[in-house]
């Protein structure tokens, strides 16, 4: 599903050319059907519009005037008074709807009555318009709506585009805002309602069309993962397949105090469907992990206690110029400090593309990286780097708060700047790559906020890369399917206690979910193809 900045927004309706009158009618409409369909029945419910000045605030005026049309008992509450040549205001004049200025006195007390006995309430307050704190008549009204949601019966609130104090780009909101049950989201949907904080005030995101030609939205380069994308970008299993055609991935990862990482790395590419998975690993924790992974191959390399050092940076490349790898990680668990700093350094200028398609640096892989001067020069492969974002702060040189602060925009100037996809794990992670195009999950799951679990997505991406699929659209399924298993593991064993090894049986089941294979079939036999029950 795609999804607009504001300036992308401002700019579709530029190009639309839509007028302003129209694109505005066709929003308030469909917000009075979607208010209609949040009540079940809109005839004599008591309903109150909360009405800003600019254009947000005359959707709001045109969805009152329907409303009261279809025989609801509306109030219209204006932020300021819109001016006696608004035509859509002279309208509900017309039409009697009583109307409250919040600008002249005892107009908060008007309010506290109206919305006391209100059945819905729509904030048409500011919608993307806001670019400073909420103080004044704004404030007052906001706090006298929080009273209101607060009470035992509280009414329904729908938002249109953005609940007030929701800053459509970064997700931020304002200590005033207050969360919507619904919005209704005009034309696309925007980054701010996918994104925490912001991702826990939207409510219900509803997609409404307002006109605007929907080829405006093919230059749009922000999109929100779904079940639908996630099924068309599955990888295929044709029934002659064997494991050579699911491609081969070559592990680098382990070291004598995380042997674990290692293992769960493997066993996430072989639960993406990868169809071969070694692990060069030092000969030191080899017989631990050959006891684990019974189903992966091995590289042991010579180590100096217990660490790969810049001598067996030309081991790893011998292996990947003998066999054919598709996919190759570095990273999870390896340690850091001068041995695997310098092994790195030893290895990746020396990557060629070839059958080697990409790269995936994770973990420690990323924090020795960051030590390595001019480090985005020895990329000689695509490559897909994974931080979280204490990570990204060191590969950066920026503050974890700044990065916070805008996720998206970090993600895709830094994707751009290195030449790499971006995965900046977290709540709602965010996928960019180097030409802009950028992708946010729709989880945010605490289950997943446990050791372990980075090493296992890192496998995922890794696996889907050695099926044939490219760097940046196997970060953005790994994250999905990733997601999509911790959100199956929350509703089994709840949002704590769980561990990384608990996601990696649900990784076949979630992409059996969305292939639809909800039965087992037989072979087309001489009467067709008969199921098996």
């Amino acid at each position: 599903m795609k999804l607009v900045t504001v300036a992308e927004m401002q700019a579709a309706e530029r190009e639309a050319g839509v007028p302003v009158e129209k694109l505005m009618e066709n929003a308030g409409l469909a917000v009075a059907q979607e208010a209609w369909l949040l009540l079940g029945e809109i005839a004599d419910r008591r309903i109150v519009v909360l009405a800003g000045p600019g254009n947000n605030g005359g959707d709001g005026l045109v969805a009152a005037r329907h409303m009261r049309d279809w025989g609801a008992d509306v109030s219209v509450a204006q932020l300021h008074p819109r001016g006696e040549g608004d035509a859509n205001l002279a309208q509900l004049v017309q039409r009697e709807v009583p109307l409250i200025d919040m600008s002249q006195e005892g107009g908060l007390e008007r309010l506290g009555e109206a919305l006391a006995g209100a059945e819905l309430v729509i904030d048409a307050l500011l919608g993307t318009g806001r670019s400073r704190p909420i103080e004044g008549a704004l404030a007052d009204v906001l706090d006298r709506l929080r009273d209101a949601r607060g009470r035992r019966l509280p009414p329904r609130l729908l938002a249109v585009d953005l609940p007030t104090g929701l800053d459509a780009d970064t997700g931020r909101v304002d200590p005033r805002c207050i969360a919507a049950d619904q919005t209704v989201a005009l034309g696309w949907s925007k980054v701010g309602l996918h994104v925490l904080p912001g991702a826990a005030f939207g409510g219900r995101v509803e997609v409404v069309d307002i006109g605007i030609p929907a080829s405006l939205g093919e230059k749009l380069q922000t999109e929100l993962m779904t079940d639908r994308w996630a099924r068309e970008m599955l990888p295929e299993r044709p029934p002659g397949a064997h494991k050579g055609t699911f491609g081969s991935a070559l592990v680098v990862a382990g070291s004598p105090q995380y042997t674990g990482a290692a293992y769960l790395a493997c066993m996430g590419a072989l639960r993406s469907g990868a169809g071969i998975v070694t692990l060069a690993c030092a000969r030191a924790i080899y017989p631990i992990l050959a006891s684990k992974l019974t189903e992966t191959t091995f590289e042991p390399l010579d180590d100096t206690d217990g660490f790969l050092t810049a001598r067996e940076a030309s081991a790893v490349r011998r292996a990947l110029s003998e066999r054919v790898y598709k996919a190759l990680l570095i990273g999870p668990g390896m340690g850091q400090g001068g041995y695997p700093q310098a092994f790195l350094s030893g290895l990746l200028p020396h990557l060629s593309y070839g059958d080697l398609k990409a790269l995936v640096i994770d973990a420690d892989g990323l924090n020795n990286l960051s030590r390595i001067e001019g480090w985005p020069r020895l990329l000689g492969v695509p490559a897909v780097l994974t931080p979280h974002t204490g990570e990204m702060s060191r590969l950066s040189g920026i503050e974890r708060t700044e990065i916070q602060d805008d996720r998206l925009a970090v993600a895709r100037r830094f994707a751009g700047e290195w030449g790499v996809s971006l995965v900046l794990k977290g709540a709602n992670t965010i996928v960019a790559a180097a030409d802009g195009r950028a992708r946010i999950s729709p989880f945010a799951n605490p289950a997943l906020a446990t050791g372990g679990t980075g090493d296992v997505l890192a496998g995922v991406i890794t696996g889907l890369i050695a099926q044939g699929t490219e760097p940046f659209d196997a970060a953005s399924l790994g994250v999905y399917l990733h997601g999509l298993a911790a959100e199956h593991l929350r509703a089994e064993v709840g949002a704590a206690g769980a561990v990384a090894g608990d996601l990696l049986p649900l990784l076949p089941k979630v992409m059996k979910e969305l292939r639809g294979e909800n039965r087992l079939r037989a072979a087309p036999g001489p009467f067709g193809d008969v199921g098996m029950h």
